[in-house]
């Protein structure tokens, strides 16, 4: 009940677009006293956020603290379900982990787990994800698509779209996706995404959208290992980057394409994301558990497996590998 007050406060001082609305209007639209209003305007304070009060004018944000929190991603969400409700912590082991004890116990779809830092952060195949403080966005979302359970890594290249999407509305960089998880900038990784599900043998309950970005790191912010291989927006573009708005856009370009999805199936959704692949054409070598392939990828399959034809014209589908363009 709390948490949807504070859903309806930050949407209602976000309608206001910085400009004064009252405290009647703010309890009319949230459906609570005055009082009430004028307390939840206190936490927002205790929270870092700028309020200004003025008699027979009202409230109105000056400036918000550069946090990811529930409040500060929601003053100006534009979505209709994703988003809505938020399970923030400062500090936690891995989002993926709460989003999946969260989904358990019945969350909505569109709840989302976000952190300011991961202690222990994973991507694909168990790896470890450097997930340092107040520099990037780790969050989890969970879904419940009414879809096979076959349909489900669908999702991991749909999320590959919405962030490419999302950095192209708030930077002016070009995101490249690499089959099947990563994002890249000047080849160089800024997200790693990460789909898991809980189903049964005949459907699934939740897919779990684990999504790690590199917004506002410096170079010396990652370890040597990883300073030739990653970067981040901030490193790319050469501003500091807003992490609330490009959280806000993700959820945003996200709903649209599941709206998409669901309704027209994978198709739409595939050419989008073969615009922006950067392997396709290319010679990669597919390292999977059991061999090593080299070829040329012609695309993706409808279930988003990747196509390799080797140099004996054999065409072999890659379901899970690590990928380097050669």
């Amino acid at each position: 009940m709390q948490s949807d007050l504070r859903t309806k406060l930050m949407q209602a001082l976000s309608k206001a677009n910085g400009t004064f609305i009252s405290g009647q209007e703010i309890a009319e639209y949230i459906g609570c006293s005055r009082t009430a209003v004028w307390k939840h305007i206190e936490d927002l304070r205790g929270e870092g956020y700028m309020v200004e009060a003025v008699r027979k004018k009202g409230y109105r944000i000056v400036s918000a603290p550069e946090k990811v929190s529930e409040s500060e991603i929601q003053f100006g969400l534009e979505t209709k379900a994703l988003g809505k409700m938020i399970h923030y912590q400062e500090s936690v082991e891995s989002t993926q982990k709460i989003a999946h004890q969260l989904a358990n116990e019945g969350a909505e779809e569109g709840a989302l787990v976000i952190a300011e830092e991961q202690v222990s952060g994973k991507g694909r195949l168990m790896r470890s994800w450097h997930s340092p403080k107040f520099s990037g966005i780790w969050m989890s979302l969970i879904l419940r698509p009414k879809i096979p359970l076959h349909q489900a890594p669908q999702l991991t290249l749909l999320a590959a779209v919405a962030v490419a999407q999302a950095i192209e509305d708030v930077t002016e960089l070009q995101p490249q996706i690499k089959w099947p998880n990563d994002l890249l900038i000047n080849r160089k990784k800024v997200t790693g995404i990460l789909t898991e599900m809980q189903a049964e043998s005949d459907r699934i309950h939740s897919v779990i959208i684990g999504i790690g970005m590199n917004i506002n790191q410096q170079k010396e912010d990652f370890p040597e290992d990883l300073q030739e291989k990653a970067s981040s927006l901030s490193i790319e573009s050469g501003v500091k980057i807003s992490r609330a708005k490009v959280i806000q856009r993700v959820l945003l370009r996200l709903e649209d394409l599941y709206t998409l999805y669901l309704q027209e199936g994978f198709m739409p959704i595939k050419l989008l994301w073969e615009s922006y692949a950067i392997s396709l054409g290319q010679i990669l070598k597919a390292s999977t558990v059991n061999d090593t392939i080299v070829g040329k990828a012609l695309g993706i399959t409808d279930a988003g497996v990747l196509l390799l034809e080797d140099d004996q014209g054999t065409i072999h589908s890659i379901y899970s590998a690590d990928i380097e363009i050669q």
